[in-house]
Parts: C-alpha cells; sequence; structure tokens
C-alpha cells in the first residue's frame, strides 16, 4: 500500500498545478484563524468577531469543520484531474503494462483520497485546537473533547466527495467535464427536491427522501452552525421565536455516505475493469 501511496504523489507532485491546488487548499484553512481579528467599529455598533462565540469549545468543531467543507472543491479539482491525466498522459496503460493491476490502480486512487481526508482532518482538528485554546471562554478537557463528532463527520464527508469526484474522473475522463457533471449533478438533486416537495410532499418528507442522494446525504453530515451564533441567538428572542434545531450528526446519516462511497469505489473499478485500455 506505502508503494502505490508513493506512485500517486510522485505524480501529483510532479504536477505544478496539483501542487499549487494542495498547498492553497492548506492555505486557506489556515485563514480561518485571521477571523479572529475581524472587528467593526461604527460608533456605537461594536462587533468583534471572536467574541461571538465561534472559538468557543466545542462550538467550534462544529463551526469550523463546516467552513472548511466548502474548500474541499479545490482538492476535488486535484482528484478528478488526477484521474484524467492518467487517461491524457497514457500513464494507466503504462502502469498496467508494468505489472499494477486494474484492482491495485484503483486501490493508489483511494489510499489517495484517504490520505487527503485524513490529512485534511488532522489539519482542521490542530487549526481548531489552537484557536479554541486561545479564544475560547471554556477551557475543560471535558469540554474541549465534546462533540467531536463533527471531526468524524469531516473526514467522512471528505472521502465520500473525493470518491464522487473519483468516480466522476473515471467516468469521463476529462477533468472538466468531470467538474461540469458534479455542477451538474448538483443542480438535479436541487430539481428533484423541487419536484418531490411540491407534487408529493411535505418539507420533513422532502427531506428524508433527500437525505439518500449523494451530495445532499454529505451535506446533511454537518448541518450550519450560524444559527447558534449569540447575535442570532439574541435576535431571534427578542423576535419572540425559539431556535432549536437538530445541529447533532447522526449515524445513520454518516452510513448512508459511507454506502456512497463504497458504490463510487466500486462502480469505479468496475467502469476501468471493463474497459479495453
Amino acid at each position: 500500500m506505502i508503494r502505490l501511496l508513493q506512485i500517486e504523489f510522485i505524480k501529483l507532485w510532479n504536477n505544478r498545478a496539483s501542487k499549487v491546488l494542495i498547498i492553497a487548499y492548506f492555505f486557506l484553512i489556515t485563514t480561518i484563524a485571521l477571523t479572529a481579528a475581524i472587528k467593526f467599529d461604527f460608533g456605537p455598533f461594536k462587533f468583534h468577531l471572536a467574541e461571538q462565540g465561534i472559538f468557543n469549545f466545542p462550538y467550534i468543531w462544529h463551526f469550523n469543520t463546516f467552513v472548511t467543507a466548502f474548500f474541499k472543491l479545490f482538492l476535488a479539482i486535484v482528484i478528478v484531474s488526477m484521474m484524467a491525466n492518467e487517461y491524457s498522459n497514457k500513464t494507466i496503460k503504462q502502469n498496467l503494462i508494468d505489472g499494477l493491476s486494474k484492482k491495485e490502480f484503483i486501490l493508489s486512487k483511494f489510499l489517495t483520497v484517504l490520505t487527503f481526508s485524513l490529512i485534511s482532518t488532522l489539519f482542521v482538528f490542530i487549526v481548531s485546537l489552537a484557536l479554541g485554546l486561545a479564544y475560547s471562554d471554556f477551557t475543560e478537557i471535558s469540554i474541549i473533547f465534546s462533540d467531536l463528532e463533527f471531526i468524524l463527520a469531516y473526514f467522512i464527508k471528505l472521502v465520500g466527495f473525493f470518491s464522487f469526484c473519483l468516480f466522476l474522473g473515471v467516468l469521463i475522463k476529462r477533468s472538466a467535464f468531470a467538474l461540469g457533471f458534479l455542477i451538474l449533478w448538483q443542480i438535479i438533486e436541487l430539481f428533484i427536491r423541487g419536484i418531490i416537495r411540491w407534487q408529493l410532499f411535505d418539507g420533513k418528507t422532502t427531506d428524508i427522501i433527500m437525505g439518500f442522494f449523494p451530495l445532499q446525504a454529505m451535506s446533511n453530515l454537518i448541518k450550519e452552525p450560524f444559527s447558534r451564533f449569540k447575535v442570532v441567538q439574541s435576535a431571534a428572542a427578542e423576535l419572540g421565536q425559539k431556535l432549536e434545531l437538530n445541529y447533532h450528526v447522526h449515524w445513520y446519516e454518516l452510513l448512508i455516505v459511507v454506502c456512497w462511497t463504497a458504490i463510487f469505489i466500486y462502480l469505479s473499478y468496475a467502469l476501468l475493469k471493463k474497459r479495453d485500455l
């Protein structure tokens, strides 16, 4: 397995575009720390983002995993390009000639997906821990390490999303078209949601059905954290409303994404096995 990973990372590191995207991805994650310095001072109105509690334990695990998940598109481009380049540069055929089986080839790609996901998760964990220790009002050990379910959900979410990107790279062979299809699939899911909601079911039933679709299932793992802001809670209270949303990560949501991940990897292998390269 180490040999397979070495082969993949040599290819990636020798590709300038992939190298730039990977560095940019991790740089953007570190910029979350800069949000601690954001201050607005307009006369009597003073707003300091860090004072809103976004870096408090355990809320920081929720906030950071939700925000950094948007940056995964950088690595998605790398994953799709990684597969597309195998076809355009004919390295896939050379790898197979050199003795690499199709199963090992897909395994090497999936190991790369797992490695990217694991490193990203550890990086977010370290950045969040450092910010929390610097700005959190609560530093008890039991509070610091509560709600780590969001870190697990973040890892599963990345693995699932990158596996989908890998499958699209195998299926379509061209990175631009594969990324275009990724956007198209998001639109398709939104369209299906609208049809189901309009013609058949209420909002709650629609959410349950859409929870089985791949991108929506991944999105469901980490719900939006902004309604937990002190300022949002205060505004809602002034309007006579109490926000009681379910932010927890549920085991069945994790299971759905894990199943989709297995499906994408299997389909990637099945497609590659079927093709005459």
